[in-house]
C-alpha cells in the first residue's frame, strides 16, 4: 500500500482545520472516550427501557382497572420487572447472534482467498497493522456499492463488501474501506450498535404496542367507567400515569432514535480517521469514498434497522437529491463532503 507522511495521531492536522477538540487530545484518547460514553450510554439505555416498561404498565393498570397510585406499585414493578427480563434476553441475543442475523439479512456469503486473492491480502496486512485476529470476509451479491462491519469484538470480527463497489475500487481504495470496517470492530464499534439498536427497538416496540393497546383495546371504555367509580383518587391517578405515559411514549422512541443516529455520526469520523492510520495513505479512503458519493444506487436488501452499519446510507429515500452530501440530525452518517474534507485536512 502507498504510503504517506503521516503518524498515529492523524487527526491533529484535522483538529486545527475544524477546531473541534484541545490539543493535548490524541486519536487513541478519542476512541478512550467513545468507550466510556458507549458505556454510560447503554446503560441510560437500559434504565430508560426499565422506566417505560414501568411507567407504561402503569398507566395501562390505571386505564383499564381504575384505582388510586398507591394501589399501582405492584404494576410498576411488574413492568419494571418484565421490561428488564426483555432487554437482558434481547441484548444476549443480539450479543451472540446478531452478526449471523445481519449477514443474513444483508444476503452476505463467506468467501475463501482463492475466490479474491487481493481482497484478503488487503484484509491481511490490514489486521496485522491493528494488531488483531483476521476477520471472516464476506460478499454481497448487489451491484450498489457500499461495505460494513460486524461481530461483537476483533476475535468473531466480519467484514463485507458487494460486489458493486469491489469492482470499482482501486488497491489504495479497496484498503482504505477495508480499514474503517476494521476500525469499527477495533473500536467495539459494532457491538455497541447492535446493543443500542436492540435497545432502541424495544423502546419503540413497548411505546407502539402502548398506542394500539389504549386505542385499538376491547377493554377502551371499561378504565374510564372504573375509574369514574374510584373517585376523585382514581381520578387524579389516571390524570398523572396517563400524562407521564404518554409524555414517555411521545418522546422515548425519538430521543433514542436522535442518540443512536448521533452516536453513528461520531463513529464514522472516528472509523474513517482509523483507516488512515492502519493505511497511512488519506487519498484511498478519499477516493473510496468519492465513488460512494457518485453512486445513486441503493441496497436491495438493506433496512432501516441495519443502515447505520454500512460505510454510507444504503436506503433508496436516503440517496434522493443530494443524497449523502444532507446533514442533518435524522442520519445515521455524516454528510460525505465533511468526512472528505476531514480527511483532506490529514494531507494538507
Amino acid at each position: 500500500m502507498s504510503q504517506a507522511p503521516t503518524t498515529p495521531s492523524v487527526i491533529h492536522s484535522e483538529r486545527e482545520r475544524f477546531g473541534a477538540l484541545p490539543a493535548n487530545i490524541t486519536f487513541y484518547d478519542l476512541i478512550r472516550r467513545n468507550k466510556r460514553k458507549s458505556a454510560m450510554l447503554m446503560l441510560g439505555m437500559g434504565l430508560l427501557v426499565v422506566a417505560l416498561g414501568a411507567v407504561l404498565s402503569a398507566a395501562l393498570a390505571v386505564y383499564s382497572t381504575g384505582g388510586d397510585l398507591p394501589s399501582l406499585w405492584p404494576s410498576v414493578a411488574l413492568g419494571a420487572a418484565a421490561a428488564a427480563i426483555v432487554a437482558i434476553i434481547a441484548s444476549v441475543w443480539s450479543f451472540y447472534g446478531g452478526s449471523n442475523a445481519i449477514l443474513r439479512i444483508a444476503g452476505a456469503k463467506p468467501i475463501e482467498k482463492k475466490d479474491d486473492p487481493q481482497l484478503f491480502n488487503v484484509v491481511e496486512e490490514l489486521a496485522i497493522a491493528a494488531g488483531q485476529p483476521m476477520p471472516r470476509v464476506y460478499l454481497i451479491d448487489d451491484p450498489a456499492p457500499n461495505a460494513f462491519a460486524t461481530g461483537r469484538d476483533p476475535a468473531h470480527g466480519t467484514v463485507a463488501i458487494t460486489t458493486g463497489l469491489r469492482e470499482k475500487l482501486s488497491r489504495d481504495e479497496l484498503a482504505g474501506v477495508m480499514a474503517h470496517e476494521i476500525s469499527h470492530i477495533r473500536h467495539y464499534d459494532i457491538r455497541f450498535a447492535m446493543l443500542m439498536a436492540t435497545m432502541v427497538g424495544l423502546i419503540v416496540f413497548a411505546s407502539d404496542a402502548f398506542w394500539r393497546v389504549m386505542w385499538y383495546g376491547s377493554w377502551h371504555g371499561t378504565g374510564r367507567r372504573s375509574a369514574r367509580g374510584g373517585g376523585k383518587g382514581a381520578g387524579a391517578a389516571i390524570i398523572i400515569v396517563l400524562v407521564i405515559a404518554i409524555v414517555l411514549a411521545i418522546i422515548a422512541p425519538a430521543l433514542a432514535m436522535l442518540i443512536r443516529m448521533a452516536v453513528s455520526r461520531q463513529r464514522e469520523y472516528l472509523a474513517d480517521a482509523g483507516a488512515v492510520e492502519l493505511t497511512r495513505y488519506p487519498q484511498g479512503m478519499i477516493g473510496a469514498l468519492e465513488k460512494l458519493g457518485a453512486s445513486k444506487q441503493p441496497l436491495k436488501a438493506a433496512n432501516r434497522a441495519t443502515a447505520h452499519l454500512y460505510i454510507v446510507n444504503p436506503l433508496r429515500n436516503a440517496l434522493k437529491g443530494k443524497g449523502h452530501e444532507l446533514s442533518s440530525v435524522l442520519r445515521t452518517h455524516p454528510p460525505l463532503h465533511d468526512r472528505i474534507a476531514r480527511l483532506r485536512a490529514l494531507i494538507e
